[in-house]
C-alpha cells in the first residue's frame, strides 16, 4: 500500500502529522515534542480512528506563540 507522501504531489504538504513528523517538523526531537504537548507549548493530537495525528496548522500557531531565544523578559531586581 502506498503511503500518503508517495500519493500526494511534492507541492502539497499533508496537514495530519505523526508524532515523529511533527516533532521534526517543528526541528526536535520526539521526547521533546512530548513534552512540549504534555505542557501545552504544542497543541494536542486528532485521533482518527486508531491513528493519532497533529494538525500541521495548529502546530505553525503554537510555533508563533514561542518566544524568541533573543527575547528577555523582564526582571524586576534589574531596577
Amino acid at each position: 500500500m502506498a503511503k500518503s507522501k508517495d500519493i500526494l504531489p511534492l507541492s502539497l504538504a499533508p496537514r495530519g502529522l505523526s508524532r515523529v513528523e511533527a516533532a521534526a517538523y517543528i526541528g526536535v526531537s520526539p521526547s521533546l515534542f512530548d513534552l512540549l504537548v504534555g505542557d501545552g507549548r504544542m497543541p494536542a493530537p486528532k485521533r482518527l480512528n486508531s491513528r493519532t495525528v497533529w494538525d500541521r496548522i495548529r502546530l505553525d500557531q503554537a510555533f508563533e506563540l514561542i518566544p524568541d531565544g533573543e527575547t528577555v523578559e523582564n526582571n524586576p531586581w534589574d531596577d
